[in-house]
């Protein structure tokens, strides 16, 4: 229930309504706007690459060294943004910050991105789509992505002065998720609104809960 609703206080009770697909209560870090379906990749892991493996000491001797290795950080993370793109991936929901040399390319070449999100958002995505996060720096980066999860639509929303992110998915299961909106002049009534709310989803659980004769 806490990823299925948003509390939106300024605004009479009147004002609450409920949204197809699942509303992220951030901002886009990167959006660029496109039209119908497109395909979304779920990430965990910066995907600005490292120079070493982990535990691996890296030292650079030099200025020159030093700004060759960021040439390479951005070719690779080029060449990464050009994979996505060739696999029609045009979204990236991530649950870690990314880099700004990440953020450049996606705009660069036309994928949004969210990031910052929660274990339960992702864990949420994972159960309506059907798939896991992406693992982009394994032995071959240019594999075929299959990892994929399909958007029917990918929006900003404002909800008063909070700029958030409206998606809709394909679900893979029974599972149809939808967003309530739940306004209210200030966050007290919100919060006892909500909670009577999630009281009366459970009740409505058990009540319809199959029962083993």
């Amino acid at each position: 229930f806490a990823e299925l609703h948003a509390a939106v206080p300024g605004l009479p009770l009147a004002s609450s309504r409920v949204l197809p697909g699942i509303v992220l209560r951030r901002d886009f870090a990167a959006y660029c706007p496109t039209d119908g379906e497109l395909r979304a990749l779920l990430v965990a892991e910066p995907l600005r690459p490292a120079l070493t493996a982990p535990g691996v000491e890296f030292v650079v001797d030099s200025e020159g060294q030093y700004q060759a290795s960021l040439r390479w950080i951005a070719k690779r993370t080029e060449a990464l943004m050009k994979h996505l793109q060739s696999n029609n991936v045009k979204l990236l929901l991530s649950s870690v910050k990314q880099e700004e040399v990440v953020i450049y390319y996606a705009k660069l070449y036309g994928v949004s991105v969210v990031e910052c999100l929660s274990s339960e958002e992702m864990a949420l995505i994972s159960e309506i789509t059907g798939v896991s996060p992406y693992m982009p720096f394994g032995d071959n980066m240019d594999r075929e992505i299959t990892e994929t999860a399909l958007v029917t639509f990918c929006q900003p929303l404002l909800l008063v002065s909070k700029r958030c992110v409206h998606l809709g998915f394909a679900s893979v299961c029974a599972f149809q998720p939808h967003c309530l909106i739940l306004c209210g002049p200030v966050d007290g009534v919100n919060e006892q609104h909500a909670a009577a709310l999630q009281e009366a989803f459970t009740m409505l659980q058990q009540l319809f809960k199959t029962v083993d004769r």
